[in-house]
């Protein structure tokens, strides 16, 4: 029976768990694909799956350091508020993308509003969190020439081109 390991893509289904509380679930029927080895998913889920076979179903508790890292003060900027169009309806909690001079654009969390400035956080939402997952291995197979080349299953192109990103599911 195969193996999870490098240059196979993995389907799973999971539920993810933070502080106790379930934060996402990928059902069998949703499940998500990956190519293991090629970092689509957290480092500590990963290592968890490595040499599971089709039917494995195992919960794994993944320390900051191997999921989204640490939690990080330098990763909040401050904005001038009047660099924000007035008629956006700005509000603490919401997610925001910013583009530097370098035309990167990077997603944030608005974690304060005033009249002079707002606070945005670049942390991952998950930064700091340990996280639990409860897994099951739904298949394995041989990952094809382009998937190994692309780095990621070929499954996911739909959604590279329904939603213009790289395509990648970070298990989050």
């Amino acid at each position: 029976m195969a193996q999870v390991k490098d240059g196979m893509v993995g389907t799973i289904a999971y539920k993810l768990y933070v502080d106790g509380t379930e934060i996402e679930e990928v059902t069998a029927d949703e499940q998500m694909e990956y190519l293991h080895g090629a970092e689509n998913i957290v480092p500590g889920l990963e290592a968890a799956l490595e040499g599971k076979q089709v039917g494995d179903s195992f919960t794994v508790e993944v320390q900051p350091a191997d999921g989204y890292g640490d939690y990080d003060d330098e990763l909040i900027d401050e904005y001038p508020a009047e660099d924000f169009d007035t008629d956006d309806q700005l509000e603490a909690g919401m997610e925001i993308e910013i583009m530097d001079e370098e035309n990167e654009v990077y997603e944030g969390t608005i974690i304060e509003i005033t009249n002079d400035y707002i606070r945005v956080d670049f942390n991952d939402p998950l930064a700091g969190k340990v996280l639990t997952y409860d897994v099951q291995v739904v298949d394995v197979r041989p990952a094809t020439e382009e998937e190994l080349k692309m780095g990621f299953p070929a499954s996911l192109l739909d959604e590279f081109d329904e939603h213009g990103h790289d395509g990648h599911n970070h298990a989050h």
